[in-house]
């Protein structure tokens, strides 16, 4: 189990941007795949961008493909969710997840440590 937190999130206007930044407290963080899951009220949690060990690969939710980028600093044991562009059907609780999958992965089952989250509202 990797220990993380979240930060990042706020309210902000339609069409601006937002960073999000996940610290892991593991000394093997550059071994586990990383990923960004975000939950609106009422529904489940989805997907939103995953990131491998070395961060050469990832993947990322067809609702936020060339708007959002995920990235890591392995020397920070860090992992970062740059959002652009954003629009008000982002709003949510943004988490981010460790997996044991290297290469990082789509779903839920496959990430065994989640941070508390950090609210993202977007206003139009």
């Amino acid at each position: 189990q990797v220990q993380l937190v979240e930060s990042g999130g706020g309210l902000v206007q339609a069409g601006a941007s937002l960073r999000l930044s996940c610290a892991a407290s593991a000394r093997t963080f550059s071994s586990y795949g990383m990923g960004w899951f975000r939950q609106a009220p009422g529904e489940e949690r989805w997907f939103v961008a995953s990131i491998s060990w070395s961060g050469g690969t990832t993947y990322y939710a067809d609702s936020v493909k060339g708007r959002f980028t995920i990235s890591r600093d392995n020397a920070k044991n860090t992992v970062y969710l740059q959002m652009n562009s954003l629009k008000p059907e982002d709003t949510a609780v943004y988490y981010c997840a460790a997996s044991s999958a290297i290469l990082g992965s789509t779903t839920t089952d496959d990430y065994h440590s989640w941070g508390q989250g950090t609210q993202v509202t977007v206003s139009s």
